[in-house]
């Protein structure tokens, strides 16, 4: 049985302290002397070692790019060929045709710019979520009074957020952690909007369910809930301050189906919907009011999703809204209707 060391404390430059190598046996000169011997690396796993993937050129986006160039150089050769064909014709109906193509251009240019300013608004309320997010995760001070900065800043552009703007603004030279300063900016800017969100979407909802219910074709019931589901999506974007444009539009929407899909939101799973199917609601209403109701739990479901993409900070200090906040109400009412039959 070999000897125990007992705990000691020595220098590395004392002479009767030797280091061994790593693959060397261990032995020591005598009873006064202390051997070291490092202990051997862990190899790094292969796949750690392995190079990141090269990235590779997207033939798709020049393609794409070469084809609108071309089309947009057709369409203005087209409307050159009809100015000039005018002229050619009569000299009034060529300024005509040459003043309505400029009034065309302009227009053209206003709403490129129009577009561009909405996907940058929303370009900067996605960057001040994920800057939230890190900044909970980080606890930065720094980097939080950096995001209280630019939060300010953006809540000059809502007029509604005057009163929180003034009150954080009062907080800003208090030495607060960066995740309580991210708190902070959620409670005294977005309570007020959280309320009239969740308030947007439950009136869609119940207005999805009554149209629904008494709609007599299904291409309607399609046509309305993608024109109110829509119609929300904008209505929630400019309440926290996007107001996006027809691409803008089109990005949230991609963006909020995106959100459902990974968070499992169309999942039959929620209080609301086990709450209809324990007790029967489904059995009791007709086919087509049931429809109605299941319309409105889905278009409250989107709602939900947009609000989480659209709001400029994550839900961390306020209560997340769910569908018993914004949907218990109309499908109460829809029970109390059936028993009233």
């Amino acid at each position: 049985m070999s000897e125990q060391r007992r705990p000691a404390v020595f220098r590395l430059d004392d002479p009767h302290v030797a280091i061994s190598d790593v693959d060397a046996p261990l032995r020591s000169r005598g009873r006064s002397d202390i051997v070291i011997q490092p202990e051997p690396e862990a190899a790094l796993p292969a796949e750690i070692l392995a190079p990141p993937a090269r990235k590779r050129f997207r033939w798709g986006t020049v393609f794409w790019s070469a084809l609108g160039g071309l089309v947009s150089m057709g369409a203005s050769l087209s409307v050159w060929k009809l100015v000039e064909d005018l002229f050619a014709r009569n000299e009034w109906l060529g300024w005509l045709g040459f003043v309505l193509a400029v009034v065309a251009a302009f227009a053209l240019l206003v709403i490129v710019v129009r577009e561009s300013i909405g996907l940058m608004r929303l370009a900067a309320v996605e960057t001040l979520r994920e800057r939230a997010v890190a900044i909970l995760a980080s606890d930065d001070r720094d980097a939080g009074r950096s995001l209280i900065g630019d939060l300010i800043a953006f809540a000059r552009k809502v007029p509604r957020l005057a009163r929180g703007r003034v009150a954080l603004e009062s907080h800003g030279q208090d030495i607060i952690d960066g995740a309580d300063l991210v708190r902070l900016a959620e409670r005294e800017l977005l309570p007020d909007l959280d309320a009239e969100a969740r308030q947007l979407v439950a009136d869609a909802s119940k207005r999805v369910s009554v149209v629904t219910a008494v709609s007599p074709r299904a291409a309607v019931d399609m046509l309305f809930v993608l024109y109110t589901a829509v119609r929300l999506i904008r209505r929630l974007a400019e309440l926290y301050g996007g107001r996006p444009g027809w691409l803008g539009m089109i990005r949230l929407v991609r963006e909020t189906i995106t959100h459902l899909a990974v968070t499992g939101g169309m999942a039959a799973g929620d209080s609301i919907v086990q709450q209809m199917l324990g007790h029967g609601v489904a059995a009791k209403l007709s086919a087509k009011l049931g429809e109605g109701v299941l319309n409105g739990l889905l278009t409250a479901r989107l709602g939900l999703a947009a609000i989480d993409v659209v709001r400029p900070l994550p839900f961390t200090a306020l209560p997340r809204p769910t569908m018993t906040d914004v949907a218990s109400g109309f499908v109460r009412r829809r029970e109390a209707k059936d028993e009233d039959v």
